[in-house]
């Protein structure tokens, strides 16, 4: 058995009563992630663990929404959460506390609730499963309530900089790259242009990891222009190959050759990202003659079963959290790093975003496969 201390005994006697909470958008892993921190914290020190309900919206209500989790709950007989998609305990990425939407227009600062919440359930320390926005969040509610926070980083996008991994990121590339492999069959039935929509807030970690991984010919991300004359290039180069199709992944926040960041809105007036394959479509057959169709994966990739390495991270997460409230190690993220699970302060974790390095391995592989990157 694995202890983060030598000095295991001493922090075994002390009773806790902690908290755990996923935030912002779902993901494949989380429930692995709360297992892990269930077993840890329950089967190895003896504590408490209550799961809290749609993240900061579960301790903002009076009383708090809760659940409290033992381990057959996170390892049931007729079930297997570590397999789940989603998260077990609700999420939300709606609704700022400091400046929460009243049902009369107003927006009010509520994070004095969620403090208030977190001491009416005699919590010792919180978990928080989040990305960088959520984490800020979060860090900013722990300081100004005094509430222990230790972070889980969490996003497809892969875009927490201290971080090689976070949970989420490896099933979303599966994903990506499945869809790929099942394009290709119709892509070459038909002759016809693919292109691939796949998430990614700013950055394109997805689409180059699943682009080079799919055998994409064309990969387009936010951190490298491009232009649609060199993609229409690129697949007449193919045509002349005898290749009769071609397939293209690209990022949601990919631009249009006018710098235009396209977004889709809803009837609530929410926007969100969206619309940049079909524009790619209207422009390559606006160029040349070739039959084109536009595939937008979206929430896709964020459910199903958690691959193998995100149930992996997401476990080893949950335990060294645990290991870290037992220390009394307060304000940290898990991260990991060079192959181990390492703790670094939270501000800095979610101070370095992390792009994909133009200069970097996966750019320089994929030119390396005479895949068109942009220019």
């Amino acid at each position: 058995m694995y202890f983060a201390d030598s000095n295991v005994n001493k922090y075994m006697t002390k009773h806790k009563r902690i908290g755990i909470l996923t935030s912002g958008g779902d993901c494949s892993g989380l429930n692995a992630a709360i297992r892990a921190v269930v077993h840890c914290a329950v089967g190895t020190y003896g504590w408490e663990v209550l799961g809290i309900r749609q993240a900061t919206l579960g301790l903002m209500v009076n009383p708090p929404l809760f659940i409290k989790l033992e381990i057959d709950q996170v390892d049931p007989p007729n079930g297997y959460l570590l397999t789940s998609g989603g998260t077990m305990l609700g999420t939300t990425n709606k609704g700022d506390p400091f400046a929460f939407p009243m049902p009369d227009g107003r927006l009010c600062d509520r994070s004095s609730d969620i403090a208030a919440g977190y001491r009416e359930l005699g919590l010792d320390a919180l978990i928080g499963i989040g990305g960088d926005g959520s984490l800020a969040i979060l860090r900013r509610l722990a300081q100004q309530g005094k509430m222990n926070l230790v972070g889980i980083p969490k996003t497809i996008d892969n875009d927490i900089g201290i971080t090689e991994h976070a949970i989420g990121f490896d099933t979303a590339v599966d994903i990506a790259t499945e869809a790929l492999d099942r394009l290709h069959f119709t892509a070459a039935s038909h002759s016809r242009v693919m292109i691939l929509e796949v998430m990614g807030r700013d950055a394109g970690h997805i689409a180059i990891a699943a682009g080079i991984a799919g055998g994409a010919d064309v990969i387009l991300i936010p951190e490298i222009p491009y232009t649609v004359n060199h993609i229409c290039h690129k697949i007449k180069e193919r045509q002349e190959q005898g290749k009769n199709f071609c397939l293209i992944i690209v990022s949601e926040s990919v631009r249009t050759e006018e710098g235009e960041l396209l977004t889709i809105t809803n009837t609530l007036g929410q926007s969100r990202y969206g619309g940049i394959g079909q524009y790619l479509a209207d422009r390559i057959c606006d160029s040349i003659d070739v039959e084109t169709r536009v595939t937008v994966l979206g929430h896709i990739q964020r459910g199903g079963t958690a691959s193998p390495l995100d149930r992996l991270v997401a476990s080893a997460f949950g335990v060294e959290a645990v290991h870290l409230i037992a220390q009394e190690k307060y304000d940290r993220m898990v991260t990991w790093q060079n192959r181990e699970v390492v703790s670094v302060p939270i501000a800095e974790a979610i101070a370095q975003y992390r792009t994909v390095n133009p200069n970097g391995t996966l750019v320089k592989t994929a030119r390396g496969l005479n895949i068109y990157l942009g220019d």
